[in-house]
C-alpha cells in the first residue's frame, strides 16, 4: 500500500505500540529516544509472552518444546534472512551487537598478523571501533582512522586509497550516525576494501530501521544490526557471508557446535527475545506491497519514512529557527536518518532532557551516545554532548510540534 503525507496511517501504527498509552505527570509520553531503543510492537511482546507461557525448553530434546524452540529459531532466521536479503543460515545472534562484534573481531584476529592494518571511522559508535582496537592491539596490527570532515559533518574520503592500502584486513564502517544521523556511502569503502582483498564490516545498527538492508548488494561481508532498534528485544543480530562463516573460528566451549552459524552462538540463546524478532520485523511488512515478504519489508520501509523524514524535517526547521539552538547536521543534500542532535546555549543537554521529562512529558536522551570521537572531534563532549531526538513510524506532528514548543520556552 502506498500513503501520501495526509494519509500515513498513523493511528493504526499507534495502536500497535502498547507504551505509547503511558502517561507521565498527567501527559501522555512522546518518546523521542528510539535511537536509543525503540517501543516494541505489541506482536513482538505477544510472541515473547507466548514463547514463555506456553513452556520453553532448550535445543535438541526429545519433545514438543524443544521442538518448538528450534522452529522459533529457525522462523526468525527466515526472518532476518528476508530483511537483510541474505541466506537464513548466514544469520547469527547474540546478546548484542557488541558482544556479537568483540566475539568476531578476535575469531577474525586468529589469521591476523603483525604489519596488518584495521580501518575504522572517527564516525562510529565504539562498538564498531573497540572491538577491532583491542584485537589490533592483542595481535600487533595497526589502526587507520577515517576522519570526520567538520565542516560537512561526513566522512573525509580525500585519503581513503592510502589509508585502505594492500596491508588491510578489515575496514569498518557505520552505515549511519547514530549520534547526528548522517549516512554513509558505503559503495567507496565496499569498492576500495574488494580492490585490496579486506573485508568489509558494516555497523546496521542505526540504520536498518530506516534503510532498507541488502547485504550483498552493498558489497558487505559482515553487517550487523539489533532488533530492539527496529521495535522488537534485545537481541544481537550478524549476517556473514557463507564463505567467511564457514571458515571463521570464534572462541568457543570443546562441546558447541562446530558449524555455522551456530557456532558463534556461545552459550544458551534468548529464545524468547529471539521470538519476538518475526514479529517486529513483520511490522514494516504490513506497510508493503510485493508477492514476497522481502518486497514488502523493503516496500514498508520506504513508506514509513517518507512518514518520519517528514516529520525530522519539519523538527529539524523548528529547532533552527530558534535563537540558541544549534542543530549538528550534514548539508542538505546529504542522506540521513531521521535524527536530530542539537545543542541550547547555556543549558547542559542532561538537564535539557530532564526538563523535557519533569515539564512536558517529552523522552529523549543527551551525551554522546558512544560516538564518542564524534564527539571529540565535533568538541561537544566538554559541554555535556547532544540532546538527540529521534522520529519513529510513531511518532506524530503534533509530538513534534510539543518538542519544538518546549524548547523554545527554555531560551
Amino acid at each position: 500500500m502506498k500513503f501520501t503525507e495526509t494519509t500515513f496511517p498513523i493511528t493504526q501504527v499507534r495502536e500497535q505500540f502498547p507504551a505509547l498509552t503511558r502517561t507521565y505527570k498527567d501527559k501522555t509520553v512522546a518518546y523521542f529516544d528510539g535511537p536509543g531503543g525503540s517501543q516494541v510492537v505489541g506482536t513482538a511482546i505477544d510472541a515473547i509472552a507466548n514463547y514463555m507461557r506456553i513452556g520453553g525448553a532448550n535445543l535438541h530434546g526429545a519433545f514438543p518444546t524443544s521442538w518448538e524452540t528450534e522452529k522459533v529459531i529457525s522462523e526468525a532466521r527466515l526472518a532476518v534472512a528476508d530483511f537483510l536479503n541474505v541466506q537464513a543460515n548466514e544469520v547469527a545472534f547474540g546478546a548484542n551487537m557488541t558482544t556479537l562484534t568483540i566475539a568476531i573481531a578476535n575469531a577474525l584476529g586468529k589469521n591476523f598478523n603483525a604489519g596488518d592494518e584495521i580501518v575504522v571511522t572517527e564516525m562510529d559508535h565504539r562498538a564498531n571501533v573497540d572491538p577491532w582496537i583491542m584485537m589490533a592491539e592483542d595481535r600487533g596490527l595497526k589502526v587507520r582512522w577515517v576522519k570526520v570532515d567538520t565542516e560537512t559533518k561526513t566522512l573525509d574520503l580525500t585519503e581513503l586509497n592510502q589509508l585502505i592500502n594492500e596491508n588491510t584486513k578489515v575496514v569498518a564502517v557505520g552505515m549511519a550516525s547514530n549520534a547526528i544521523g548522517t549516512v554513509v556511502d558505503l559503495k567507496p569503502f565496499a569498492d576500495r576494501a574488494k580492490k585490496v582483498g579486506a573485508l568489509l564490516v558494516a555497523d546496521a545498527v542505526h540504520a536498518a530501521p530506516h534503510l532498507p538492508m541488502d547485504r550483498d548488494q552493498m558489497q558487505i561481508d559482515i553487517l550487523l544490526c539489533s532488533a530492539y532498534k527496529f521495535f522488537g528485544p534485545h537481541i544481537g543480530i550478524v549476517a556473514i557471508k557463507e564463505e567467511i562463516f564457514k571458515q571463521l573460528e570464534p572462541y568457543k566451549l570443546t562441546t558447541s557446535p562446530t558449524y555455522y552459524p551456530d557456532k558463534l552462538e556461545t552459550g544458551t540463546q534468548n529464545h524468547e527475545g529471539i521470538a519476538g524478532i518475526r514479529p517486529a520485523i513483520e511490522f514494516f511488512a504490513q506497510f508493503g506491497e510485493g508477492k514476497t515478504r522481502r518486497e514488502r519489508i523493503v516496500s514498508g520501509i520506504e513508506q514509513i519514512e517518507k512518514h518520519e523524514n517528514r516529520l525530522a524535517n519539519r523538527l529539524r526547521e523548528g529547532l533552527s529557527a530558534i535563537d540558541g539552538v544549534t542543530v549538528t547536521q550534514a548539508a542538505a543534500d546529504v542522506q540521513k536518518t531521521p535524527t536530530i542532535a542539537f545543542q541550547v546555549d547555556g543549558i547542559e543537554p542532561g538537564d535539557i532532557c530532564k526538563k523535557l521529562a519533569e515539564e512536558h512529558s517529552i523522552f529523549l536522551a543527551a551525551g554522546h551516545f558512544y560516538a564518542s570521537t564524534l564527539g571529540d572531534v565535533l568538541n561537544v563532549n566538554d559541554s555535556g554532548g547532544w540532546v538527540r531526538a529521534g522520529l519513529a513510524p510513531y511518532s506524530t506532528e503534533e509530538e513534534v510540534d510539543r518538542l519544538i514548543g518546549a524548547i523554545k520556552s527554555f531560551v
